[in-house]
Formats: C-alpha cells, structure tokens, sequence
C-alpha cells in the first residue's frame, strides 16, 4: 500500500471515513484496508464495511456502480431505459448503498426502480424478470456477519452475472483513476428526477401469485404448528403473505427475530446452517408444539429447517432437505401425472447423490454444475431455450434450493412454503419428516456428508488458500483412511486422472476446484470460497449402515484436516 493512497482517503474521503481512518493505529489493519480494491466477480463483491477500497462503503459502491452504468451505456439507449431494479435486505447502510446506486445510475441517463423497504434476493431476481429490466442490483451479504455488506448484480434473465458481464463492469472499473471523482445523485433530487421510480407493492402482489403456483396438493389440512423466524432479515413480509395465502393457520413467529436490524442482536451469526441460530425458534417450537422450525437468512435466499423428533427437534442439513423436497415433488408430479419425460434436476458437484439416485428412480436426469447458484440458473435457461430438457428441481447443500423457475436464484420464501406444504402431508397421514427421510435412507442407502471449512482472514489468509489449493493440486493424497483414490478431477485444467493412468475431459467451465473420487464412492471435493476468506472441504461417503456412514465421513474430514495443518 503507498502512503499516498492512504493520505488521499484520510483527505477526500467521506467525513466518517476520514474520521475512522485517523483513530486505527494498527498497522496491519490499515495494510489490509488498501492493499487490493474489494474483489468483484460473477457473485458480485462482499467485504466488511468500513474505510478504504477493500471495504464496502459508499465510495467503493459507486466504483461498482460506476463501472455498472458504463456497461449499460455500453448497450445503447434501450438498456439505459430498461434500467436496473435495486433491492437490499436488512443490514447496516445496505438502504442507502442502494439509492447510491441509483444515484451513480441517474447521472448516466440510466433508469432505475428502487424498492422502498428491504426484500429478499430472490423477489429481486423476480422483479428483474417481471420489470423487464436490464439488470438488478440487490445489496447484501446473505449470511455472514454484521461487519459485512455485499453488492451483487443481475443480468436481464434474473439470475446472477456471467462471467462476460462481470468482465465488463470490472474492465470500466479499472478505467477510473479516482474514486472519489464518482459523482452520486443526492436521494432528495433523485427522487424528484425521471430516472428514480420506488416500487414495492405491485411487486409483492405478483411474487406472492407466483409462489402460489407451487401448490403441489389441495386436500391437505394447513393446521399444522409451524415456527419461523426471519433472522432479523427481509424475509419476514412475504414469508408471511405465503403462509397466509396458502391457508396456513398455525404459524408462530419468533418475535424477538422479526425485528429488522442489521446488528443481528439475537444471534452471533445469521445463518441458517448454524445450529446456534435456532436457538429462540426451538424455545417457541416447544411452547407451541411445532412440527416444523424454518428459518431463513438475512436476504431470505437459504432456508434452515429443524424437524420434530425424539431428542427435541433435530436440524436437517441441505442435502437432507433437498433430497425430501426432491422425492415429494417428483411423487407428486408422478401421482398427479404430471412429471414430464424430459425432466431434469440440477445440483452442483458438491452436493450429495442421494438426489442423483431419487431422481434416476423416477426417470428424471440429473445435471451437475460448478459450485454457485447461478451455474444452475444458467442451465435452466439453456433448457428453456433449447427445450431439451423440462426443470424441475435445483439445489445446493449450502441451503440453497428451487422450484419455481419464475425465480432464477435460491429463494428461501419459495421452499419455506413447499416445506410446510410436504410437512403437512406426511403429518396428514401420520409421517414426519424425519421418517420420511429414514424411509429415503433404508431404500437408496444411508448417505452421510460433512463440511470442513477453514477461515484465513486478509492479505496473508489468501495466500494460505492459494498454498492449500496449490500443494493439493501438485500433490494429492493417494489414499485417504485407506481407501485408495480412484480418480482425481481438477476443473481448473478441465481433466480428470484416473489410477490407471487414464485422463478424461471434463465438460463444465474451468474452476479453482478439485474432487478426489474414492474406491468406495466416497469423495472429497476443495475449493476457495468465492464469498468469505475460506477454504472449504466437502466429504461424502454412502453405506449400508447409517453408523457405519458417520464413523466413515467424519475420519475422511479428521484425516483432511491433519494434511492440512501438516502444511503450516
């Protein structure tokens, strides 16, 4: 970092950055602060908030925003009337970075449709589609801690940017030389001008149509007790309208939960796939008798779920819930006799094949994309350009799933409805969930997965990850508990080696990712995270035996564990 770049943001920058700036005397903080502008790519940007360029503040939301609007420019008139809708959830400044937005958007001619309260991500993907809008933007950083903020964009179809896309806005980007030169215009005027329109109401009508197409049975009894709790996130609103409009009678809200605040008083961490942040919903699930505890995140685009069982209630992890969601939805279309001949589900190579081996069951294809849900909202307009193949499914075991393709991003809203829906039958004919789900084990076998993820925070973190990703590249293990690995795939080459010296090609897009396939099914599959400092390890394995399964994947995750500190 040079000195002068400091100097300039203590001298130019917003008055509470300037302000913030002057009291750090850690150096290493301020190191971290400026040694890279924060990371833009097709899942957009996420940082924490605060002063300088690898922050997200109100300076590095017009960069973004800048770079945006030259794109846009860069298509002509009819994508500058077209315009951008902007949604945020619920987190420090995430409304103000959106009129921001806007603001940087009205100086270049560019529309823009502003929604006037927080909503979730996948109501914005809506939105963009029923607007037949350019582009979207949503701010937010999904689950992670109160320190951060995030900035992701949308393309035209609703789901998130191509690579092509994301080239661009950085490339307009780089062309700025001074970031504080990025003029914004003020709320006040822009609400006055042309170019600004708040929506919000006509939108939450159509998204709440929508999610009652879903419905995949009518004579279910909606008396079900049901808990659910918004993480003090944009979830509340139409979570609730669903809920009502579908005739559920029975629903308890975390009230402590629904308060909106970007502090996230009530829990450490708002994230659904934490068991801590089920805490207050398993108190009122007890009072209340629930059969069913949802929850969802900050921006409403993962769902949690914990289920009644004999221990209380018990946490279904998203491989879990997806195989159920799976299984109920195929049966239904097949009784209903509606399930196509050409259907097709979608996952992403890290999560479980318990879905692979449903859907074969009931002759339904399963296609694997890359890590991220927009490799699954890329396949679902493929299809429904082509034809080739009718979406029914899509699901990633970090909680994230779809049904509804009037959406072309997780929504938790969606499947918070189709859960209570699929719990309610099973409860119609005297079934829980976690039956139900015992039930998928005992016929296709007792899959069991576990994620190791490991956090190495700023400059130096990133290198860690890169020495990680590097040594198990350039030197995989050639066995792991003793079942030896039959074949190792680097989608960063795009090539797959197999022990008997044999290579294939494989056909998805080139990744920073690798998968180690063992002689019993088992695998391991390591990646960086493309959001958080991270470096993420997926274990999988199947058995027979549902012991057996655990004892197996829980050595594979303690034997990756020690390669890895073996490493420092």
């Amino acid at each position: 970092m040079s000195k002068s770049l400091l100097e300039k943001w203590i001298q130019y920058a917003d008055e509470q950055y300037q302000k913030e700036l002057n009291t750090i005397q850690d150096e290493s903080d301020i190191a971290d602060r400026f040694y890279q502008t924060v990371p833009f790519g097709t899942g957009g940007m996420r940082g924490q908030l605060g002063a300088g360029i690898n922050r997200l503040n109100i300076h590095t939301i017009r960069l973004v925003s800048k770079g945006l609007a030259k794109q846009i420019e860069s298509q002509g008139e009819i994508a500058k009337t077209r315009g951008v809708v902007i949604a945020y959830d619920t987190r420090h400044f995430s409304q103000a970075f959106a009129y921001e937005t806007a603001g940087v958007l009205a100086l270049h001619g560019i529309q823009s449709y502003v929604f006037k309260e927080s909503r979730p991500t996948p109501e914005l993907s809506f939105a963009v589609r029923y607007l037949h809008a350019y582009a979207g933007v949503v701010i937010t950083a999904s689950h992670n801690p109160k320190q951060y903020n995030g900035f992701k964009v949308y393309g035209e179809d609703g789901a998130q940017l191509t690579p092509q896309f994301a080239d661009e806005i950085v490339k307009y980007m780089d062309e700025v030389t001074d970031v504080f030169s990025i003029g914004s215009m003020a709320k006040k005027e822009l609400l006055m001008s042309s170019y600004c329109t708040e929506i919000l109401e006509r939108i939450d009508d159509a998204y709440a149509r929508a999610l009652q197409t879903l419905k995949q049975k009518e004579a279910i009894s909606k008396n079900l007790s049901i808990v659910y709790t918004p993480l003090h996130g944009a979830g509340l609103v139409p979570t609730l309208r669903a809920f009502e409009e579908a005739g559920f009678t029975k629903v308890h809200v975390v009230a402590e939960q629904a308060i909106q605040d970007g502090s996230f008083p009530t829990v450490d961490y708002p994230n659904p796939e934490e068991a801590a942040a089920f805490s207050l919903a398993i108190e009122l699930g007890k009072k209340e008798n629930a059969e069913l505890l949802l929850a969802t995140d900050p921006d409403a685009d993962r769902l949690g779920v914990a289920v009644k069982s004999n221990n209380g209630y018990e946490l279904l992890t998203g491989n879990q819930l997806g195989a159920l969601l799976l299984q109920y939805l195929l049966q239904s279309k097949k009784n209903a006799d509606t399930l196509p001949q050409n259907g097709v589900m979608v996952k992403t190579i890290v999560t479980s094949e318990l879905g692979t081996e449903i859907a074969k069951s009931f002759g339904v294809k399963t296609i694997n994309t890359l890590t991220g849900f927009k490799f699954i909202a890329e396949k679902m307009a493929e299809y429904e350009l082509t034809g080739e193949y009718h979406y029914l499914f899509g699901y990633e075991e970090s909680y994230g799933y779809l049904a509804g393709d009037f959406v072309r991003d997780k929504d938790a809203v969606q499947i918070a409805l189709l859960t209570a829906e699929m719990a309610a039958y099973y409860n119609g004919i005297g079934k829980t969930l976690k039956e139900a789900l015992n039930e998928l084990y005992m016929e296709y076998g007792f899959y069991k997965e576990q994620l190791l993820s490991l956090t190495f925070e700023g400059m130096e973190g990133q290198k860690k990850i890169s020495s990680i990703m590097e040594s198990f590249r350039n030197n995989p293990p050639k066995e792991l508990t003793g079942i030896k690995i039959t074949r190792v795939e680097d989608y960063q080459v795009g090539q797959a080696i197999l022990t008997n010296g044999n290579q294939e090609q494989l056909t998805l897009p080139k990744s920073n990712v690798l998968k180690f396939i063992l002689e019993d099914g088992s695998w391991v599959c390591v990646r960086p995270s493309g959001t958080e400092p991270k470096c993420k390890f997926y274990v999988a394995t199947v058995a027979s035996d549902e012991e057996f399964a655990h004892q197996k994947v829980t050595a594979i995750k303690n034997e990756i564990n020690n390669l890895v500190l073996q490493m420092n």
